[in-house]
């Protein structure tokens, strides 16, 4: 009695993966997830406000647009826009950097962002223009420079 009762459950237990699924005959089973597959790339999440990081050294422009909890949703860098050398620590290697950046971010449904600039370079205010003057809305601009306190331990002092 014990085992009839094994088999018929063996019978109706769904296949764990499509391949199992067409291997046993069930075609219709195998076909719905791969029609939810479907539908779960077209939809989008729209994300309305977000985080934009500005890194402006003296040899790069790297911009950053991320959600409120940090996942990265657009990103460019003076290299990625075609700039070699000294040009991409460059006033306008910045601007152009910021628009590629929020250009990708307005598609994917952002409109408000907050500012965090970081570094002393060139590209440093043009990127913040760059960005307000896409259609984003600019809440918050905030410097976040490492600034040390007291710094490294100076050299022995000389005697003369």
């Amino acid at each position: 009695m014990s085992e009839e009762v094994v088999e018929k459950v063996e019978e109706t237990k769904a296949p764990e993966t499509d391949a199992m699924a067409i291997v046993m005959g069930d075609e219709g089973a195998a076909a719905a997830p791969a029609a939810d597959a479907k539908s779960k790339k077209t939809r989008t999440k729209t994300i309305p406000a977000g985080i934009a990081h500005i890194t402006a050294s003296f040899n790069n422009t790297q911009c950053c647009i991320s959600d409120a909890r940090g996942n990265v949703i657009s990103w460019s860098s003076s290299g990625k826009a075609g700039f070699k050398g000294s040009r991409k620590s460059t006033a306008f290697a910045g601007t152009m950097v910021a628009q590629e950046c929020a250009r990708v971010a307005i598609a994917k449904g952002m409109h408000e962002v907050e500012i965090r600039v970081q570094g002393a370079g060139a590209g440093r205010e043009s990127a913040v223009r760059a960005i307000a003057t896409s259609g984003m809305t600019i809440s918050v601009i905030k410097d976040i420079t490492p600034v040390p306190h007291n710094g490294c331990r100076q050299r022995k002092r000389r005697r003369v």
